[in-house]
């Protein structure tokens, strides 16, 4: 068999492998992707994308415009019920404004709203990575895989029969929730497990009187025929109902014929002689399972294949699309020689706890539309979901945390710390005229940012340690090119005057400086050392 060489094989072409793809491809990495469907989705699947998730994508030209377009010709609201039928006059809101939940997000992040479906997102991403330069071999799966000392050693099979060997440095398995990979690997999972099955119909059908134009409408259904979900208005010409069904009571998909559809669509929408004409339709499982590590060896679990998670709160698509930027950048470092090889040891320790945090959030999200009864085992809801979204922490040997770190997972990202491990927060600056936030100046290399009071310093050290540890690293100082429009980056970031801080590619803060030093030269070196496993 014919063998190709590459420094990064993505197994699996959904939110978590495109991702990860675009992202490498931007840094000029090399990379092969295998999806086993001929195309990306066809169903819109997952809706609307995290502020977070935008932060990571939107570095790469083009795809935040890209992907607020899709919103502005989608609609201008959301909202969230529980009722029996879409007809229901009385549904159980719980979220009547989107534009009021977000509207305080303006205040700590510059990224756009994007509503959206995943098959349109995924469409954006395809055609990046592509653009870009990535090797997308759709219709082509894997069929093995062994990995060594020196890499990973994979074959895989095109649509037509033929079959290649392809030898990688690493491996980012974002092969979904059964992950075959995982399997492979013998990577132990734990949570709830299975929750049950759902049939997702597709369909086109005239709901005029029952949703309104311009919003995206999700309601969550609780009849006497059926539990399940309608989502109408996402922008792909069609809506979708998604019906639940249990297999220990032998259902299954056979059950779901086009006549049965029609009829479940009827039922749904409270119209009983509703003209419907059925376009797809697809099953998928509801689960709660958590991959035990994000890494064996020189792969790399990513998406649904590191957490299943149920649909409930929204957040299963932002967390794969964090995870294959996350991934991307930590494989730069180490394939440029900027990092060790055991700084990818991070990837596990930090990005595990928030897969784990986020799937319990929507099992806790799922159990509060569940009867009470079936609530026993169940978490609690997050009492602050903005903390999960735009304020998780890290903590792993790429962070170099401060003495008396708490350890918390969750800070409140309205009152920012700046501390290591942290975000690194939204301060409106002025450069060259130009209204600019701290966000737009990461995402490529390092930042290393210090105020002008005292700032000249550290500017020098950066210069010195850039040179002799070969690391991209940027050095900004604030109130010099860069002005400080409002006089809150000292206090968002913890410094005074001489302090510095050092944000990594993904906008977190690797480390900081409160104070001065007397040699910022050596401190930022030995910074620097320490997390890239140098």
């Amino acid at each position: 068999m014919e063998q190709e060489r590459v420094p990064v094989l993505v197994v699996g072409g959904g939110y978590a492998g495109l991702s990860a793809a675009t992202l490498l491809a931007w840094r000029e990495v090399p990379v092969m992707l295998v999806e086993r469907h001929p195309s990306t989705s066809i169903q819109p699947k997952a809706f609307g994308v995290g502020p977070r998730a935008v932060e990571l994508l939107r570095p790469v030209p083009g795809v935040e415009e890209a992907l607020a377009d899709i919103w502005a010709g989608i609609g201008e609201n959301m909202r969230i019920a529980i009722a029996r039928t879409l007809s229901d006059p009385d549904p159980h809101m719980i979220m009547s404004s989107e534009n009021e939940e977000a509207a305080f997000l303006t205040d700590l992040t510059p990224a756009a709203n994007v509503g959206a479906p995943q098959a349109e997102i995924e469409r954006v991403l395809r055609s990046k990575a592509e653009e870009m330069g990535a090797d997308l071999r759709f219709s082509t799966e894997l069929i093995s895989l062994t990995q060594d000392e020196g890499g990973v050693t994979a074959v895989i099979r095109a649509a037509h029969g033929e079959e290649r060997v392809v030898r990688a440095d690493y491996v980012v398995a974002a092969d979904g929730y059964r992950s075959p990979l995982r399997a492979i690997l013998g990577v132990p999972t734990s949570g709830k497990g299975n929750l049950g099955h759902m049939c997702s119909i597709m369909f086109d059908a005239d709901l005029t009187g029952l949703v309104r134009e311009r919003e995206v409408t999700l309601w969550y259904l609780q009849n006497d025929i059926f539990t399940g979900a309608i989502v109408t208005g996402t922008g792909v010409g069609a809506h979708v109902l998604g019906v639940n069904f249990d297999v220990a009571k032998g259902e299954s998909e056979a059950d779901f014929t086009h006549e049965r559809c029609v009829e479940l669509v009827r039922i749904g929408t409270g119209r009983p002689d509703l003209d419907v004409r059925i376009l797809d339709k697809t099953t998928f499982a509801l689960a709660h399972v958590l991959a035990d590590t994000y890494r064996a060896g020189r792969v790399f679990f990513a998406g649904d294949a590191a957490h299943t998670m149920p649909p409930t709160g929204g957040q299963g698509g932002s967390t794969a699309l964090q995870d294959g930027c996350d991934i991307a950048w930590r494989l730069w470092l180490v394939l440029t020689g900027q990092a060790g090889p055991a700084f990818l040891d991070s990837y596990d320790a930090e990005r595990r706890p928030i897969g784990a945090l986020t799937a319990d959030a929507q099992l806790a999200n799922l159990g509060v539309r569940m009867p009470p009864a079936a609530r026993v085992g169940y978490p609690e809801p997050i009492e602050d979901p903005l903390g999960a979204l735009l304020g998780y922490r890290y903590h792993s040997a790429a962070i170099v945390a401060e003495p008396g770190d708490d350890g918390s997972l969750l800070e409140d990202p309205r009152v920012p710390s700046g501390r290591p491990g942290s975000r690194a927060p939204h301060v409106i600056l002025d450069w060259d005229g130009q209204r600019i936030s701290t966000i737009d100046l990461f995402g490529s290399g390092f930042v290393l940012l210090a105020d002008k009071q005292g700032g000249q310093g550290w500017v020098e050290a950066g210069r010195l340690v850039k040179e002799r540890l070969g690391v991209q690293l940027t050095r900004l100082l604030v109130g010099e090119e860069l002005l400080d429009v409002e006089g809150r980056f000292q206090e968002r970031y913890g410094i005074s005057g001489g302090g510095a801080v050092l944000v990594r590619p993904d906008g977190y803060v690797a480390w900081r400086a409160q104070t001065p030093v007397s040699d910022p030269a050596a401190t930022l070196e030995h910074a620097m050392r320490r997390l890239l496993d140098r």
